[in-house]
């Protein structure tokens, strides 16, 4: 009888091996996605609870028609340019506390929205914004399409859209402003489909490595950002001014 082997044989357990591998890098995929969402949401009724506190208290009333303002407005983008440029330097845990203080920050100057809009409308358009994102983050997560060339041309608009928008304050045109809040508005919605395929993608370089903590951070700061501005735009075409 000849001496050999049947190769299904051998290939069965290395098949299983591979199987259990792929079923535990799938459910490490879902629990670092679900970390990066759990962040972000957190972070985000972080600044919502921080804004309307701090607009209730009458604080903000105060504070914003001083040059005190500028100090508010400004603070919470040193956060992330911290984060941005630091976070290689920065432990994770130092990098999740950066985290809750930029989006406590971040709620104290968002507390002028309360000063400007109803609530009823800040609360349609949040939930309106919710509901956008979701969807939007949920096709970037499970599509199949590349997005990754759409990268330059929706970072490059939103560079545009801040030119346009600095450039508004000496023109104070409703008619470009309204341009800016559409456009702003389709530019963070194709941006959050985008950076989640972004993060998902980068579990595949994180995962098992130190550094997949601080990327949890960072993904939570990106789709925390890219649904603050998405917001911002839309309650510009939504909100009842008081």
């Amino acid at each position: 009888m000849a001496n050999w082997s049947d190769p299904r044989v051998n290939a069965a357990p290395a098949a299983t091996r591979a199987g259990v591998a792929d079923a535990a890098f799938d459910a490490g995929l879902r629990s670092y996605m679900l970390s990066v969402y759990n962040y972000m949401a957190s972070g985000v009724l972080l600044t919502g609870i921080v804004a309307l506190l701090f607009a209730e208290s009458g604080l903000a009333a105060q504070l914003f028609v001083t040059p005190l303002r500028w100090l508010i407005v400004l603070a919470p983008l040193a956060f992330v340019m911290v984060l941005s440029f630091g976070i290689n330097k920065l432990s994770t845990t130092a990098a999740q506390g950066l985290f809750w203080a930029f989006a406590g920050v971040m709620g104290l100057s968002m507390s002028s929205l309360f000063l400007a809009y109803t609530g009823s409308s800040i609360a349609i358009t949040f939930f309106a914004t919710a509901t956008a994102f979701a969807a939007l983050s949920l096709w970037g997560y499970t599509t199949k399409k590349d997005l990754s060339g759409f990268g330059t041309f929706l970072i490059m608009g939103v560079v545009g859209l801040l030119v346009a928008s600095l450039l508004n304050i000496f023109f104070k045109s409703p008619a470009l402003n309204l341009a800016i809040s559409a456009i702003g508005v389709l530019l963070f919605a194709g941006l959050t489909a985008y950076d989640t395929q972004k993060i998902k993608s980068m579990y595949f370089y994180v995962a098992g490595t130190d550094f997949a903590g601080k990327s949890v951070v960072m993904g939570a700061l990106t789709l925390y950002l890219d649904f603050i501005n998405m917001f911002t735009f839309l309650l510009q075409f939504m909100g009842d001014r008081r």
